[in-house]
């Protein structure tokens, strides 16, 4: 997959999740949140697994996946028990525009711990845009003008980006297995994981409709998102990936106030600009590469009567833009007045 697909796969991943809140705000009212987002990855994985199924190109897809990713699958299920349930928690006890726009922490979340514990590289550019990020995400986490009280909303989406932050993670290194196979265990085991969890918790199904309608939104916005997510993840890496992610709250956001008329707070305008610079950073970021060239230089000089020939080899570094056209380097003024001719 080229990158500019790549890229496309993770924005449509963005649009398929950001309808998730505001749709999980209203059907809340039917249903438990830890049911809820039981409902939602199992929707996921039936959705994907039937897809699997009529899709005659899968066994070009990827190797399947063997004993040694266990653990990365391990990790990947069980956070993905945990996250959905802080997210409904938040949703529930907050509003779903707050939610949204919080759920970019999950970009800082992502990065750090891709840098700290799967050493993935992080430049200058995308720390500066996890700084924003995080800024904007304390600016959403206090109730109103007159008090700095924190949010109990809040504190929930920020553990359930905290639990995807990891999740990402274990994702990404198994990214370049079988999607098919990643999403429909991710959706039916953390959807029966959540599931046991809401019995336990003496949490009852909701009418018939109301798990129908549960089950179509997470096979949109869980498990198509989390399929082009996968996809695109395999290419960008995890913490670039979640860059691009970062436009799903916005629109969760922007559809809580069109749909839900969630008045936004003094605080949104501020934390969508000082969030949309950090994402402008952290694609810019995305949209350069590094690397380095090494050449030989070969040239003739006389020397107390004799005749030499030095070879110099040596490698310098340089940035350009990404595009998927063919292109070349000159090495010289003469070759590229040669080629200009």
């Amino acid at each position: 997959m080229s990158k500019i697909k790549a890229i496309v796969f993770a924005l449509m991943a963005a649009v398929f999740y950001a309808i998730n809140i505001p749709m999980s705000k209203l059907l809340l009212d039917h249903a438990g949140p830890t049911t809820m987002a039981a409902l939602l990855y199992i929707g996921a994985g039936i959705g994907i697994g039937i897809l699997s199924c009529i899709d005659r190109t899968k066994k070009v897809d990827r190797q399947m996946l063997t004993k040694s990713d266990l653990p990365f699958v391990t990790g990947m299920i069980l956070l993905d028990i945990a996250a959905p349930i802080f997210l409904m928690l938040g949703i529930k006890y907050g509003t779903s525009a707050n939610a949204s726009l919080l759920g970019n922490f999950e970009i800082v979340a992502t990065t750090v711990i891709a840098l700290i514990i799967f050493k993935e590289t992080v430049s200058i550019r995308l720390w500066a845009a996890i700084a924003l990020i995080t800024f904007s995400s304390i600016l959403l986490s206090v109730d109103g003008t007159e008090s700095l009280r924190f949010s109990y909303g809040s504190f929930f989406v920020l553990m359930a980006t905290l639990c995807w932050g990891f999740e990402n993670n274990c994702t990404r290194k198994i990214s370049s297995k079988s999607t098919y196979e990643i999403v429909v265990l991710k959706g039916l085991f953390s959807g029966f994981g959540a599931l046991a969890i809401a019995f336990i918790a003496h949490e009852t199904l909701p009418e018939f409709r109301y798990i129908i309608a549960a089950l179509s939104l997470g096979f949109i916005s869980y498990g198509l998102s989390i399929f082009m997510y996968v996809r695109a993840q395999n290419v960008l890496g995890a913490a670039k990936t979640s860059a691009y992610y970062a436009a799903a709250p916005f629109i969760g956001a922007f559809l809580s106030f069109v749909f839900l008329h969630e008045d936004l707070l003094w605080t949104y305008p501020i934390a969508l600009i000082v969030m949309s610079a950090g994402t402008v950073v952290a694609v810019v970021d995305t949209l350069i590469r590094y690397h380095t060239h090494q050449h030989q230089h070969t040239f003739t000089h006389t020397h107390d009567g004799s005749t030499h020939t030095h070879t110099i080899t040596h490698t310098h570094g340089h940035a350009h833009y990404i595009t998927d056209a063919a292109h070349r380097h000159y090495h010289s003024v003469k070759e590229l007045e040669d080629a200009l001719i």
